[in-house]
């Protein structure tokens, strides 16, 4: 988001913040043409077209999507999932039936460690409360990288879509361009450096940690290796009940869209 809160990009869209599931839900009930979804979204919100080549992905750990549990993860029964992203819910199904046994009972709650493990051997936690867990306390198990070492793949949690009627009304925008070249000035070192500034005080954690995790275990980009690992996930997904089966990825090119 660097160019639409720090450049011109933002002067072209009214913009607003929520959690990607909600995101999803926007686009679904037409309120949004534009956002960020869980790639669970993609399977089960029709009229969307993928913007090419951003993405939040990850190649290795990526620390703010967890299982904490009381128990090592093959031992594990009960699971209380934060809802937050429909993706990581999907994919924490995915990888008890495929590769676990399958056979757990989930249940929704908000994300509050203590309570979620109050009553279940394990609980997902989404984003923010994910990074701040003290890990030498419970088994923790990052899922990017469960899925990665289970499947071979890269794993891509979100990416951007447009709504396709929304499409004819876009003035001829190069919306691809224009949100990966925000992408890129946001990866710039000096940027970098000033988003960790601004969020480590507000998450609790230290600037080193911030950037770390922007750097290193966040991947940005849509590439060959998370199309194949994103087709995979929805094979997987589709198998085990976790999601609907999802339609052909979609690509937007100006005011074309084409298929993949």
């Amino acid at each position: 988001m660097w160019d639409f809160e720090h450049g011109n990009a933002g002067e072209q869209f009214d913009i607003s913040y929520t959690i990607p599931s909600a995101c999803a839900a926007a686009l679904g009930a037409g309120s949004a043409d534009i956002g960020i979804v869980p790639a669970a979204a993609y399977a089960s919100t029709p009229d969307l077209v993928i913007l090419p080549d951003v993405a939040i992905a990850a190649r290795r750990a990526v620390r703010s999507i967890l299982l904490v549990s009381k128990v090592p993860l093959e031992q594990v029964r009960t699971v209380a999932l934060d809802t937050s992203s429909l993706t990581s819910v999907a994919l924490t199904k995915v990888i008890f039936s495929k590769w676990l046994g399958g056979g757990r009972t989930f249940t929704p709650m908000s994300p509050n460690l203590e309570r979620m493990l109050a009553d279940h051997d394990a609980g997902l936690l989404i984003g923010d409360p994910a990074l701040q867990v003290r890990r030498a306390s419970y088994h923790t198990y990052d899922l990017a990288e469960e899925w990665i070492r289970l499947s071979g793949q890269p794993f891509v949690f979100a990416f951007w879509a447009v709504r396709q009627r929304a499409l004819a009304n876009s003035g001829g925008l190069d919306l691809a361009g224009i949100f990966q070249q925000s992408r890129d000035h946001g990866l710039m070192a000096d940027n970098v450096d000033a988003i960790a500034r601004t969020w480590a005080p507000r998450l609790g954690l230290a600037e080193t940690d911030v950037k770390r995790y922007l750097t290193q275990n966040i991947y940005y980009y849509l590439d060959s290796g998370c199309l194949e690992g994103l087709q995979l996930f929805y094979e997987y997904a589709a198998e085990c009940g976790a999601l609907p089966p999802a339609p052909s990825l979609r690509f937007h090119d100006l005011s074309r869209a084409i298929t993949r």
